[in-house]
């Protein structure tokens, strides 16, 4: 299954036409692998691992352009890291999709602050838990459960908490507003998700 235009990035439809529940929800439905891509590399890698699949499985793309800015490799095990801190990590942000470079951006800013971020890709739940599950030293060099974690999704963060201690998402319905615009009234960008690092770290 391929989804198009998800989440409030579809712009000036407004909130009827600007799905936030559509990850949760997919999410929820048993034997269905959700793979929500970053770039073209991690959706070229996921229209890979679809086919491989022995089951269902959905893609959820965005209707805006994206940047390219991972090498795809995230999707084999459902995660990967796509910024290396210095040294050990003061924080992880965790994004899927279109928020990766928001998640980027933020890292960016936080390091002028002196907070060094891993980021990580986490474009499928489903891939990442059965790695996670016979490889747990190599999953949690990816997502250390011992540095804090923020999430960051343009949809509802119910179910983020498996692997995020604060979240940055959409628990709303959306806005009639051009993509970009109504992405940033609800609190999807860089500033925001600084805001939510240094509440967390209580910086």
């Amino acid at each position: 299954f391929v989804f198009s235009h998800d989440s409030v990035g579809v712009g000036e439809d407004g909130p009827t036409h600007q799905p936030i529940e559509h990850l949760a929800a997919l999410r929820a439905i048993p034997d269905l692998q959700v793979i929500r891509p970053c770039d073209a590399n991690e959706t070229a890698q996921a229209v890979r691992f679809a086919f491989e699949h022995d089951g269902p499985t959905a893609l959820l793309l965005s209707r805006q352009n994206l940047p390219v800015l991972t090498d795809g490799s995230a999707v084999a095990h459902g995660a990967g890291i796509v910024r290396q801190p210095a040294g050990k990590a003061d924080v992880v942000i965790v994004a899927t999709g279109s928020e990766l470079h928001v998640a980027l951006q933020a890292a960016d800013d936080l390091l002028a602050m002196g907070i060094d971020a891993q980021v990580v890709s986490l474009p499928s739940w489903d891939r990442f838990a059965a790695f996670r599950a016979t490889n747990p030293v190599e999953a949690d060099k990816i997502l250390p459960g011992d540095v804090e974690t923020v999430s960051v999704e343009a949809g509802a963060t119910f179910g983020w908490q498996l692997f995020a201690d604060s979240c940055v998402g959409i628990d709303r319905f959306g806005a009639s507003a051009p993509g970009s615009e109504a992405l940033d009234r609800l609190g999807i960008n860089p500033l925001n998700v600084v805001s939510a690092v240094k509440k967390l770290l209580q910086r």
